[in-house]
C-alpha cells in the first residue's frame, strides 16, 4: 500500500493511492486508520514529507563501490551519522545551495520508516518494526566534509534531506534497484541487495545503540556515481517498485 501526506485547502491530510488518485484516510498510519470516500487528484494537492521523524539515522559507505569512488576504506561495521529533521524537504521542493560550499553532491538512498518502537531488536524480528520504504536524498556539501573530516556540517543544512513522495509498505528488496538522474542523465545506479549491511542488520545494530522510535527514518546508504550539483539542476531519486523523488537546486 502506498501512503502519503498532503495538503489541500491549507489543511494537512493523509491518504493512500488508489487508481492514480489519493483517497483520504483518517487516523494514524502507525496504529489504525479509516478509509473515507474523499478523493483528490495529484494536481489538486501539495505533497508533504511522508513522515515527521524524531531522528534520521544515516549509514555511510554501505556500498563497496561508493566507498571506493571516494577513496574511503570499506567499513567492518555500520558507519552511522545523524541528519537533523530540520533538513527535511518534500517532493518537488527546492534544495538550497549553501553559500559556504563550492561542491554539493547528491546521494540517492532507500529510506526505511520505522513503524514499531524497538530496542535491541534481533535480526529475525527486524522487518516487524518496519512500516515501509521511501526515497531519500542525502545531499552533501562534499568540500566541507573533506575539510572538516566529519559529517555533521556537510550534511545538516536546511533542505539537505529530500524525502518521499510516499511510503510503500511492501518492497522486494532482492530485486529493487535505485537510480539517480541529474537533468534526466543517469548518474547513480545500484541494487538494494548489494548493500554491505542488510536492512535487518542495520536495524538490529542501530537498536543496540539507540531506541528506534515510531516514525524514525534509516537512510541505508548510497550506490556509486555521486556527482556535483549546480544551481538550476533537477535531481531525481527513483527506486523500482516504489516511487520517484524529484527536487531542484536553487
Amino acid at each position: 500500500m502506498k501512503l502519503l501526506r498532503f495538503k489541500s485547502d491549507n489543511v494537512e491530510k493523509k491518504g493512500v493511492i488508489e487508481n492514480n488518485r489519493i483517497r483520504r484516510v483518517l487516523g494514524n498510519f502507525f496504529t489504525d486508520y479509516t478509509l473515507i470516500d474523499e478523493y483528490y487528484e495529484f494536481s489538486e494537492v501539495k505533497i508533504l514529507p511522508p513522515i515527521n521523524p524524531e531522528k534520521i539515522i544515516c549509514v555511510a559507505r554501505n556500498y563497496i563501490d561508493h566507498a571506493k569512488e571516494l577513496n574511503n576504506p570499506i567499513p567492518i561495521k555500520p558507519l552511522l551519522f545523524l541528519k537533523p529533521p530540520s533538513s527535511i524537504i518534500a517532493h518537488n521542493e527546492p534544495i538550497n545551495y549553501p553559500t559556504i560550499s563550492n561542491r554539493v553532491e547528491h546521494e540517492g538512498e532507500l529510506g526505511v520508516i520505522i513503524g514499531k518502537k524497538g530496542k535491541n531488536i534481533a535480526e529475525v524480528d527486524a522487518f516487524k518494526h518496519i512500516l515501509g520504504y521511501t526515497c531519500f536524498n542525502d545531499i552533501t556539501a562534499r568540500d566541507i566534509q573533506i575539510e572538516e573530516k566529519n559529517f555533521t556540517t556537510a550534511k545538516s543544512f536546511d533542505t539537505f534531506a529530500p524525502i518521499g513522495p510516499l511510503i510503500e509498505t511492501e518492497l522486494d528488496i532482492n530485486s529493487a534497484a535505485i537510480s539517480v538522474y541529474v537533468n534526466n542523465q543517469l548518474k547513480q545506479f545500484g541494487y538494494l541487495r548489494d548493500m554491505i549491511f542488510s536492512i535487518e542488520k542495520l536495524i538490529s545494530y542501530i537498536s543496540t545503540i539507540m531506541t528506534l522510535q515510531v516514525g524514525d527514518v534509516i537512510a541505508t546508504g548510497t550506490p556509486p556515481g555521486v556527482s556535483a550539483l549546480k544551481k538550476g539542476d533537477n535531481v531525481k531519486v527513483e527506486i523500482s517498485g516504489l516511487s520517484t523523488l524529484n527536487n531542484y537546486v536553487v
